[in-house]
């Protein structure tokens, strides 16, 4: 099945079980705190943080991607990924953990 395919169907499964925005339902508090308990030791996940063991992507990198979505990044954090551990996260913490990282942004998503 071409990835395309695969990433369109989880697209449409996780929008319908959502409900609706994921940005709108999402604590980006919440999400900071997930991210200081299991992504710091892969991620820099915030500006107190000096080194990580990985060369994970910082999230501040990620939040500025010029095609940064927090429902983008919820989506991606829900479908297993070979080099991430496999984080059993529930959809409510996915979004929290986009939320987050969209908050690292300096300025507005176009």
């Amino acid at each position: 099945m071409p990835a395309y395919f695969r990433l369109a169907q989880v697209l449409v499964v996780a929008a319908a079980g959502l409900g609706g925005s994921v940005a709108l339902a999402a604590d980006a508090n919440h999400g900071g705190e997930l991210a200081k308990r299991w992504c710091a030791a892969c991620h820099l996940v915030d500006s107190t943080q000096n080194q990580t063991s990985t060369d994970a992507p910082p999230f501040d990198a990620i939040a500025h991607k010029s095609d940064f979505t927090p429902e983008k990044v919820a989506f991606f954090l829900l479908d297993p990924h070979p080099k991430m551990p496999n984080f059993p996260l529930s959809r409510n913490e996915a979004a929290d953990l986009a939320a987050y990282i969209g908050s690292l942004r300096k300025y507005p998503v176009q």
